[in-house]
C-alpha cells in the first residue's frame, strides 16, 4: 500500500511555519505492517510496507462505568484560541495537508472498528519529527466525523504541548489526573460536541513512573467507560529518547509513528520497530516534510 500526498501550502502567511512543523509533503500508510527499509542511513520519502507485524493480541477489558464521574456533554467547554504555535489544517481545508489527514483518520477509523481497538498512541523517534502537530491534526480531522468522539490526551509529559496548540489553558498537571488527585469533570475539556482533549500544564521528570503506575491505568480506564469515545488518542515523547512509551504499552491498542523525511534515520525506525514487536501493532508511519522531489503531483 503506498501513498504520495504533495503538500499545498496551508496559507500564505504559513510559510515560516510550514518550513517548521508541514512541509513540503507528507505520506502515510495504515494497516499494521512491518517497515522494509533497504537504506540504512536516511529515509528518502519512500517507505513500503510489507509482511504483517507479528503482535500479541490486545487483551479487551470490559469497562465499568462509574456513575460520579461527568458524561460527555457535562465536560467544561474550551474555546481554542487564534494564537496557536503550529498550522491547524482545520483553518485550511482545501490543502493538501488537509486531504492528507482526512485519508489518514478514514484509514486509521477503518483498522480501529475492524479490530475493536481504541487507544492509540502518536509519538516519533526523536524529537523534532512533528509528532503533537501530526496528533493534534490527526484529532481535528477525526473531529469532523458525525456522531463520533474522539479523546486527544497530552501524554507527552516530559514537554507537553498541546495546549499551545490549541492557544488555551490546561486546567492543571495530567500527573494530577493519573494519579486521581483531580477528576476528570476538572482536568478533561471539549472542544466540540465530538472532541475532547486531557491538557496538561506541567512537566515531570518521573513521567515513565507515572504512567506505570496502576492508578493511571485505573484512571484511562474510568475515562473511557465514562466518556465512551470511539478512539483516543495518546500525544507521546519520543521513542528513543525516553522509555514512555515503553511503560505505557501496556495501555495501548497500536502505534502511529511519525518521522521526519529531513532528520529521520533509517536505524531509528528499525529500532522503534524492534521495541514494539510482539507487543502492539504499528498501525504505520506517517512522513512529515518528505522531500519535494519524491511526491508525484496528483491533477
Amino acid at each position: 500500500m503506498k501513498d504520495l500526498y504533495a503538500s499545498d501550502a496551508l496559507g500564505a502567511d504559513n510559510s515560516d511555519v510550514l518550513a517548521t512543523f508541514g512541509g513540503p509533503g507528507m505520506r502515510h500508510s495504515i494497516r499494521p505492517r512491518r517497515t522494509v527499509i533497504d537504506n540504512e542511513d536516511e529515509i528518502d520519502g519512500d517507505l513500503s510496507f510489507e509482511e504483517p507485524l507479528p503482535v500479541a493480541a490486545p487483551t479487551i477489558t470490559q469497562y465499568v462505568s462509574d456513575d460520579r464521574a461527568p458524561r460527555w456533554q457535562d465536560l467544561p467547554i474550551a474555546t481554542p484560541g487564534p494564537g496557536g504555535d503550529m498550522p491547524l489544517v482545520d483553518d485550511h481545508r482545501n490543502s493538501a495537508a488537509a486531504r492528507a489527514f482526512d485519508l489518514l483518520r478514514t484509514r486509521l477509523r477503518q483498522t480501529i472498528l475492524e479490530h475493536g481497538w481504541v487507544n492509540i498512541a502518536v509519538t516519533a523517534p526523536t524529537s523534532g519529527c512533528g509528532n503533537t502537530f501530526s496528533a493534534t491534526n490527526l484529532a481535528l480531522s477525526l473531529s469532523r466525523v458525525p456522531g463520533s468522539r474522539t479523546v486527544l490526551m497530552d501524554m507527552n509529559m516530559r514537554n507537553p504541548g498541546l495546549a499551545r496548540a490549541f492557544d488555551t489553558d490546561a486546567p492543571g498537571a495530567m500527573s494530577d489526573l493519573l494519579a486521581g488527585r483531580t477528576s476528570l469533570g476538572q482536568q478533561m475539556v471539549r472542544v466540540s460536541d465530538t472532541l475532547a482533549l486531557g491538557l496538561n500544564d506541567q512537566a515531570e521528570v518521573n513521567a515513565a513512573e507515572i504512567l506505570q503506575d496502576s492508578a493511571t491505568a485505573e484512571t484511562l480506564l474510568r475515562m473511557r467507560a465514562t466518556l465512551q469515545p470511539e478512539i483516543v488518542l495518546y500525544d507521546m515523547p519520543p521513542m528513543l529518547e525516553h522509555d514512555d512509551l515503553s511503560a505505557f504499552l501496556p495501555q495501548l491498542d497500536g502505534v502511529l509513528l511519525v518521522s521526519d523525511g529531513s532528520q529521520t534515520m533509517a536505524r531509528h525506525l528499525r529500532e522503534c520497530e524492534r521495541m514494539l514487536e510482539g507487543q502492539v501493532p504499528l498501525l504505520g508511519i506517517v512522513l512529515n516534510r518528505a522531500r519535494s522531489s519524491s511526491l508525484p503531483k496528483y491533477a
